[in-house]
């Protein structure tokens, strides 16, 4: 049974940082790269960032060296750590593996992510 349950969004003001967590079912957890995604008002969903099993990363251009993604392969969870904060990287956040294919559609809710001041 697939589980993704995202939370850690929030409301913060420019400049300001968030951390979020993706608690995903072992299942696919153990054996899948892991992404980030996010969804804003009006636009198509985007992956934010990657990380395989092994620790490997990758991020989409507008979120380098402001975003961190990482896993606890323990706890099968994965987190995204967000600095630098800007209005444009409001969206509602969600994680998946990757590529999302492999859990055949499945979503979980997401986590709210609004920077405001």
């Amino acid at each position: 049974q697939v589980q993704l349950v995202e939370s850690g969004g929030g409301l913060v003001q420019p400049g300001g940082s968030l951390r979020l967590s993706c608690a995903a079912s072992r299942s696919i957890f153990s054996t899948n790269a892991m992404g980030w995604y996010r969804q804003a008002p009006g636009k198509q969903r985007e992956l934010v960032a990657r990380i395989t099993r092994g620790g490997s990363t990758n991020y989409l251009d507008t979120v380098k060296g402001r975003f961190t993604i990482s896993r606890d392969n323990a706890k099968n969870t994965v987190y995204l750590q967000m600095n630098s904060l800007k209005p444009e990287d409001t969206a509602v956040y969600y994680c998946n593996t990757f590529p999302t294919s492999i859990t055949l559609g499945y979503w979980g809710q997401g986590t709210q992510v609004t920077v405001s001041s």
